[in-house]
């Protein structure tokens, strides 16, 4: 069993896992190391660690400029592995990477996938790897001992939701809107819908975790209460670390901390 797989069985009854995104490198590495002690302070069950890249056409405007920041800052995908090392020694967490293809296949993917393993990396989520082109390089993860998460989206047919829950390892990633990353003021109704539709077909497979637009507890408590067995967070934190300087560190650091603790508390019902 996988890290990532042991923290969502190791919860608690009608507890949900909480999956909190940090863009690596920002608003600088240093910086950014000091943001994942107040994620994981607050509670995140798993950490998913961006690698910023130039052209992140899954994400949106809060996503888009935090890589900004980080490449400006001179992150490089070396340097987020080694952030992802740091955490991993330091808070014993699982670790999922967040990033596009081409930084895998720019560096050899089995290559880049061992290097990833060697810092402690459990996954990796790559949005634009679609299901049709997944298959080979999911026997490489599995060689390498890395969990492939797939991600599913509200236009997905049964059929491919079906082919989706039992190829992917970790979690399922259910996308519960059409678009791209954002926190939102509320879920729509649908999106409830969507996640009592996917269940069925992970139930007893593979956890389902579900992100895009939440941001809020109560939003947390509506999408376990639907079935997850997890939340992803992203924006919401990012737009927290936005506000990074030197005189206000003490106060973004509490602030974020605070956040995902009352996240993580929503999980619990």
């Amino acid at each position: 069993m996988s890290e990532i797989s042991k923290s969502f069985a190791g919860l608690a009854e009608r507890e949900g896992a909480l999956v909190a995104y940090v863009m690596g490198g920002d608003p600088d590495p240093d910086a950014c190391s000091k943001v994942i002690d107040a994620v994981v302070a607050g509670g995140a069950d798993i950490l998913e660690l961006g690698i910023p890249f130039s052209d992140p056409i899954a994400d949106g405007k809060s996503i888009q400029a935090a890589a900004v920041r980080a490449l400006s800052a001179g992150t490089t995908p070396r340097r987020v592995l080694e952030l992802a090392k740091n955490a991993k020694e330091k808070h014993h967490v699982p670790v999922a990477l967040m990033t596009y293809f081409n930084i895998f296949y720019s560096q050899g993917f089995e290559n880049f996938l061992r290097l990833a393993k060697s810092h402690g990396v459990d996954g990796i989520i790559i949005p634009d790897l679609p299901l049709d082109e997944a298959s080979r390089y999911a026997r490489i993860s599995r060689r390498v001992g890395v969990d492939n998460i797939l991600l599913a989206a509200p236009t997905t047919p049964a059929g491919r939701m079906r082919m989706l829950a039992s190829n992917t390892s970790g979690f399922l990633y259910l996308v519960s809107i059409l678009g791209v990353t954002g926190a939102r003021r509320s879920l729509r109704r649908g999106t409830l819908t969507l996640i009592a539709d996917a269940h069925r077909y992970t139930r007893d497979k593979v956890p389902l975790a579900v992100g895009f637009g939440i941001s809020a507890p109560e939003h947390v408590r509506e999408v376990i209460r639907a079935g997850a067995d997890g939340v992803i967070v992203g924006s919401s934190i990012v737009d927290r670390v936005a506000d990074y300087r030197e005189n206000k560190r003490a106060k973004v650091l509490q602030n974020v901390e605070e956040y995902v603790r009352s996240l993580k508390a929503a999980t619990r019902g």
